[in-house]
């Protein structure tokens, strides 16, 4: 309370606790940082040829693969790994407290990802180690930004706060592919320079401007759970990823026997984890929450959601940068940027659509909006199975703008019907681990959808190669060598915007002894997309299907959570 002149009433400046404007100062700040980790979890996906460029590493080369899945997973990894522990701690040690640390970490690792030194191999272990530390920072705001809201607000405002909150999270990982192919048009490094200024700004508003409203929980640390959670669900998620890469004349590694033991003791790892859990006196992972159906249900239906829409937009940009966009006379270079802007309807769907569900979820209650919005992205996947690979854009829009809108219904009213659940000295937790199933099925979609589509490619892009470099008078047996190769390289080249017949037939010599014509054309715009769109496609069905019966399980989910619910307590 600010004290005035003796017989005046007393004054309260925003910033203090008791303001009646405060919680709009608490949803504003959190706000800014859900979309500062997000978009950071999304624009180096699109940003990766330039970044690749910028070190002078070659994205082709055996080895190099490595590099390309953890600038993507490590700090997804650490984020699904930690939040539930940064959470939780949260709820020991106070919330704001561990929101504003996450604010500064994020700067400092901002920092120092735009200065890398090095070059190739070592410039790339650089800014993985460095996005790793960038992800404990995302994972303390992401653990922390939903409990602080929901203490801020009265249950009858909650679903349209989370619902700004939740809109900002998902969004963030649409706009970070729009904001991530400018950039790189411009300077890898000013991927990691945009975060600078937002975290600093964030970071000093926290510390100016948050108050600790929640109830804090006075616990011993569960030791045994945390280690057996984190190591758990690390070697499940890297045993996932790296079964996309080749193993012994297979085009998935998952008979390599790293994978599979990484498979297996991560889940064994996570069975006992569900054990101590169960036993400990004060658990990292409160087990008693699932018992409440709307917070079991909606966050299987989340850990559902984001897996299928991590899926999407890895295709979507193999989809425009690999096929598409070169195939219309874009440039090779040009393609991250142009795929950002085409990709616009995605987000402007989903901005439209989710504050206007989280408002209208605190008035009807969050099943019908989160079960409708899973149905209707299902239906847009069907779609875009339906569109040629060598579509209209106006189809390709219309089902953008569709999913976006969709995505935005489920989003907030998911995050209100399972936040509302939970009692108050419980939020933090709850929010920690509703962060970990949606981190989760984001590294999930990686090692899914890539394996699933390599599947696809398999059965037939290699005849699709054979063919069509015979039909450009490469040797048969250097066609047969070409198109023996596994498909996953032919996969990450689309994702990246490379054309690799050139580097393939560089290596053998081959295009010197071509005609100038059949050279130009290997090497051209048009043959590798024209080469690669119907096993593409071929490929497409399986995932899109897949991602499809995802979100229609959600749904399922979404309607068996109950009507309107808020716990007693509130």
């Amino acid at each position: 309370m600010t004290a005035t002149e003796p017989g005046r009433p007393t004054r309260t400046r925003r910033f203090d606790v008791d303001h009646p404007h405060y919680r709009w100062v608490a949803l504003s700040n959190t706000t800014l940082g859900m979309l500062l980790a997000t978009v950071n979890a999304s624009i180096v996906l699109i940003s990766l040829p330039a970044i690749f460029r910028g070190i002078h590493l070659d994205p082709l080369e055996a080895g190099n693969v490595s590099y390309l899945l953890w600038m993507i997973m490590g700090f997804l990894v650490v984020s699904a790994v930690l939040v539930v522990l940064l959470g939780r701690l949260g709820d020991i040690y106070g919330r704001v407290r561990m929101y504003n640390l996450g604010f500064l970490v994020f700067a400092v690792s901002s920092v120092i990802l735009s200065v890398d030194p090095l070059d190739q191999g070592a410039g790339a272990l650089w800014l993985i180690g460095f996005r790793v530390v960038q992800g404990v920072g995302g994972a303390m705001i992401f653990a922390n930004s939903t409990a602080i809201l929901t203490d801020a607000f009265p249950a009858d405002q909650r679903g349209m706060a989370l619902g700004i909150n939740n809109v900002a999270a998902v969004a963030g990982s649409f706009i970070g592919l729009v904001l991530g192919g400018l950039l790189s048009e411009w300077d890898w490094r000013a991927i990691f320079w945009v975060s600078v200024p937002i975290a600093v700004v964030g970071t000093v508003w926290g510390y100016r401007s948050l108050h600790e409203l929640g109830t804090r929980r006075t616990s011993e640390m569960d030791w045994w759970g945390n280690l057996t959670f984190a190591v758990g669900l690390t070697a499940l998620l890297v045993a996932i990823t790296y079964g996309i890469q080749p193993y012994g004349g297979h085009p998935t590694g998952w008979t390599n026997p790293w994978v599979v033991a990484g498979l297996v003791g991560g889940v064994a790892l996570l069975v006992a984890f569900v054990v101590i859990e169960n036993r400990v006196p004060d658990p990292m992972f409160s087990m008693h929450l699932f018992r409440i159906r709307p917070f079991a249900m909606g966050n299987l239906a989340s850990v559902l959601a984001a897996t299928s829409r991590g899926g999407m937009q890895f295709m979507l940009i193999i989809w425009l940068q690999g096929i598409w966009l070169p195939l219309h006379g874009y440039d090779y270079e040009s393609t991250p940027l142009w795929a950002g802007i085409y990709l616009l309807p995605l987000t402007v769907g989903f901005l439209v659509a989710g504050p206007l569900a989280g408002r209208l979820s605190d008035r009807y209650g969050a099943r019908l909006f989160a079960t409708g919005g899973l149905v209707l992205v299902a239906l847009t996947f069907i779609g875009f199975l339906l569109i040629p690979v060598d579509f209209d854009y106006w189809m390709f829009a219309a089902l953008l703008l569709l999913n976006g809108l969709a995505s935005g219904l489920f989003a907030a009213p998911n995050a209100t019907m399972v936040m509302n659940s939970v009692p108050a000295d419980q939020r933090g937790a709850a929010s920690g681990m509703r962060g970990t199933f949606m981190n989760s099925g984001s590294a999930l979609s990686i090692g899914i959808f890539f394996s699933l589509m390599v599947a696809g490619l398999a059965s037939s892009l290699p005849g699709s190669m054979r063919s069509g470099l015979a039909a450009q008078g490469v040797p048969a047996d250097v066609a047969g060598q070409v198109a023996d190769l596994p498909p996953v390289g032919s996969l990450f080249a689309s994702f990246l915007g490379y054309n690799p017949i050139q580097t393939l037939l560089d290596q053998s010599g081959t295009l010197d002894q071509l005609p100038a014509r059949n050279a130009a054309t290997l090497t051209g715009k048009q043959f590798f997309p024209d080469l690669i769109s119907q096993p593409f496609h071929d490929g497409l069905v399986v995932v899109f299907l897949a991602a499809a019966i995802m979100c229609l399980v959600g749904a399922v989910a979404s309607a068996l959570a109950g009507g309107k619910y808020v716990h007693e307590e509130d």
